[in-house]
């Protein structure tokens, strides 16, 4: 896969992951606590969860593939752990992927 495809796909993953997040901790979770209906946790968690896996290895083949400097892998990883990080880091990852194709 090229650089450029691979990036497409990491910043799909990105999005998506970030969405999951939000749904796990602001629509699951309550469900669990307040509605008593845990299967929402374990089907959001599950989808949450290949994503985030998706979205780590996706981030490392971009990382290597385009050449990013050590720290990117690891804001990557932190945007992934913070409610709308990957979400507000997209726009960053857009530049960088449009600075590839130039």
């Amino acid at each position: 896969m090229t650089t450029q495809k691979t990036f497409h796909w990491f910043r799909k993953v990105a999005v998506a992951e970030g969405i999951s997040f939000l749904l796990l901790l602001g629509v699951a979770m309550p469900l669990k606590y307040l509605a008593n209906w845990p299967m929402g946790v374990r089907v959001m968690g599950s989808l949450h969860g290949a994503l985030f896996v998706a979205f780590i290895i996706l981030a490392w083949e971009v990382k290597t593939s385009a050449r990013m400097p050590k720290p990117w892998l690891s804001k990557a990883f932190i945007a992934s752990i913070l409610p709308f990080g990957t979400i507000l880091l997209d726009k960053q990852w857009k530049r960088e992927a449009a600075a590839l194709n130039s």
